[in-house]
């Protein structure tokens, strides 16, 4: 049974802040007759394949999940904050962090950001 995702404000953000670019993209290099996409599509891409997998199996092998301990869980202070992969071997490569909700089976995305250092 897949996860019920619940958005952050930032992460909603962020995630419409990619949608937008991403197809705005699209409709530019389509009026402009170009086959190569941008960067902004391929992201907004692996963004979306990585949400899929979180939301179906928050332990797929290739989101290569695990404890992300700088950022505090939004609900309670002791429990775990994760980091998933958006890319990997990428300068600057993006991750989603989350948390396990309040309700059960629920999953909070609280950030979709380029990895801190």
């Amino acid at each position: 049974m897949p996860f019920e995702l619940v958005w952050t404000q930032e992460a909603a953000s962020t995630f419409d802040w990619l949608q937008n670019e991403a197809e705005a993209s699209i409709a530019a290099r389509k009026k402009k007759k170009k086959s190569k996409s941008a960067k902004v599509e391929g992201l907004y891409k692996q963004v979306v394949k990585c949400i899929g997998f979180l939301q179906a199996n928050p332990r797929h092998s290739g989101l290569k999940t695990h404890v992300y301990s700088k950022l505090k869980n939004p609900y309670e202070k002791n429990q775990k904050v994760f980091e998933a992969y958006v890319q990997n071997r990428t300068p600057s490569a993006w991750r989603v962090f989350w948390c396990y909700g309040r309700e059960k089976n629920q999953i909070t995305i609280i950030n979709i950001t380029p990895h801190p250092d």
